[in-house]
């Protein structure tokens, strides 16, 4: 594991991962909860965030132009592979159409049939990854990947993103296992140490 994704690893674990009880989007409950925009905010996260992208991206050779992802959750992830790539443009995708304006639904970039990569923070059952999948082939987008920072195994969200995705691949970055460790290994390491 690169220095910068597992230094990434270790900033969703102590500022993104919470045990309690939640209730999620999609209706469910869990006994954790990932906030992936507290380390993806974070000026450390973002830089990370967008290294750890950027170089997914480059490593699969998709030649991607730009990224993009359904708001609110791609945004800044978005943000910061184009600004670490100083390549790829970002486009995010709105959940409807604007209602006033030119009425887009996609906003940012905009070239028709360019090379594009999906990105969200946490896919759970995978609806808002689908939703963006969907709009960007709509506006006429070639998907070349799919991409998230977190995956929840239990939700299964990963067969529905597959399919939609299709013939794109869809890989995440960790696991929910893997921040669930991670987060569990900080916490005995401060244990030990307090």
């Amino acid at each position: 594991m690169s220095s910068a994704r597992q230094e990434l690893l270790r900033l969703l674990a102590t500022k993104s991962f919470s045990l309690g009880e939640f209730k999620l989007a999609s209706g469910r409950t869990s006994d954790y909860y990932i906030d992936c925009r507290t380390t993806t905010l974070d000026a450390r996260g973002a830089r990370l965030t967008g290294e750890v992208f950027v170089e997914e991206i480059r490593e699969r050779e998709w030649n991607a132009q730009a990224v993009g992802g359904l708001t609110m959750g791609a945004d800044p992830i978005v943000v910061a592979v184009a600004v670490t790539s100083g390549t790829m443009h970002g486009f995010l995708v709105r959940k409807a159409e604007k209602q006033h304006g030119m009425g887009k639904r996609i906003e940012g970039f905009q070239q028709k049939g360019a090379r594009v990569v999906i990105v969200d923070d946490v896919c759970t059952t995978g609806g808002s990854t689908i939703q963006a999948i969907e709009a960007a082939r709509e506006f006429g987008f070639e998907i070349v990947g799919v991409m998230c920072l977190v995956e929840r195994e239990e939700a299964g969200g990963r067969a529905s993103v597959e399919k939609a995705a299709n013939p794109a691949p869809f890989v995440s970055i960790f696991t929910a296992s893997d921040v669930r460790r991670e987060h569990s290994a900080v916490s005995r390491q401060s244990s030990a140490v307090g």
